[in-house]
C-alpha cells in the first residue's frame, strides 16, 4: 500500500488505474480505525479492483464545544491495518490540501431537511461540514463506488441525498455495523469508556432492541420513545435522543406506520458519546 498526502499525487495513481479499465472503490474516514473500518474495506475490496481509502481529521465538522485538536490520531497504525486489510492506496491530506483558502473560507454544501433533526439539532453545523469534506474527497478520488458504514446511520442518509441531488457518478455502498459480542456498536469513541461505563454501554443496543419489539407489538411511537429514554437515563445515561424515523428520509412516520423504520440513539455516558441504530425488519 502506498501513501500520498498531495492531490497531483492521488491523482496520478488513480489515472493510472483508468488507464488499465479499473474500477475504484473509496473508503473515507478520520482515522483511528478499528475493525469497523476494516470491514468497509474489505466490502470495497469485493466490489472494485482497486481500493482507495483517507484519513483526513475534518475540522469543519466539529462544533465549537468539540475539540478537534484532541481528535485521536493514529496515522501509522492506521497504515499498518489497512495495509494488512488490502486497501491500495491511503490518501493522508494536510487540512490546507483540502482547503486552500481556509476552513472558515471553505464552499459550504448544505443538505436541507435530514440535517436539521437528531444529530443535526444536537451539533448544527456538523453535516455541513460532512457534505462538504465528502464532496471534495469524491471530487479529487473520483470513485466509482464508496463505502460508508450504518452505525453513523443519518451520516449515510445525508451522503445518500447528497450523490443523489448533485448527480455525483459515485454509487454509495451501506456496511452493517460491525458490534462487540455483547452488541456494543464498534466506534473510536468507546476507547474512552471507563471498566463500569463499558459495562453499561451494551444497554444501549439492548434498548434499540426492544423499542423495535414494542414497535412491533402495536405500542405508540411517542410512548415507545419516551420509555426508551427514560431507561436509560435511570441506568445511567443522559440521552439526547432516543427516537423513531422512516429510513427514508428520517421524517417522523404516521400513527400505525410499522415498516421501513429505523430506532435511533444517541446518549452520554460519563465523558463519551454513544450512537447507534437498528432498522427494522
Amino acid at each position: 500500500m502506498q501513501t500520498v498526502q498531495d492531490a497531483a499525487a492521488l491523482r496520478a495513481m488513480i489515472r493510472g488505474w483508468r488507464g488499465q479499465g479499473l474500477t475504484v472503490g473509496f473508503v473515507p474516514t478520520m482515522g483511528n480505525l478499528h475493525a469497523g473500518h476494516h470491514s468497509l474495506i474489505k466490502l470495497a475490496r469485493a466490489r472494485a479492483d482497486r481500493v482507495v481509502a483517507s484519513v483526513f481529521v475534518n475540522p469543519t465538522q466539529f462544533g465549537p464545544n468539540e475539540d478537534f485538536e484532541r481528535y485521536p490520531r493514529s496515522l501509522v497504525q492506521d497504515q499498518g491495518g489497512l495495509a494488512e486489510h488490502e486497501c491500495d492506496l491511503l490518501f493522508a491530506p494536510e487540512v490546507a490540501t483540502m482547503y486552500p483558502f481556509g476552513a472558515q473560507n471553505s464552499v459550504s454544501i448544505h443538505v436541507p431537511q435530514l440535517t436539521e433533526t437528531l444529530e443535526g439539532a444536537h451539533r448544527p453545523g456538523h453535516f455541513d461540514g460532512v457534505a462538504t469534506v465528502v464532496c471534495k474527497l469524491f471530487n479529487l478520488v473520483q470513485p466509482d463506488l464508496a463505502v460508508f458504514g450504518q452505525k453513523d446511520f443519518q451520516q449515510l442518509k445525508v451522503i445518500e441525498r447528497m450523490v443523489r441531488d448533485m448527480s455525483l457518478p459515485v454509487k454509495i455502498m451501506a456496511a452493517p455495523t460491525l458490534r462487540a459480542d455483547d452488541g456494543l456498536a464498534l466506534s473510536s469513541r468507546n476507547q474512552y469508556l471507563s471498566t463500569a461505563d463499558r459495562a453499561l454501554a451494551p444497554q444501549v443496543y439492548v434498548t434499540l432492541q426492544q423499542m423495535r419489539e414494542l414497535i412491533a407489538k402495536g405500542h405508540a411511537r411517542t410512548v415507545v420513545e419516551q420509555a426508551a429514554a427514560s431507561k436509560l437515563a435511570r441506568a445511567g445515561f443522559d440521552p439526547d435522543y432516543a427516537a423513531i424515523r422512516r429510513i427514508e428520509d428520517l421524517a417522523e412516520p404516521a400513527d400505525g406506520e410499522r415498516e421501513g423504520l429505523v430506532a435511533l440513539i444517541a446518549a452520554r455516558l460519563g465523558q463519551t458519546r454513544l450512537i447507534d441504530n437498528l432498522p427494522f425488519d
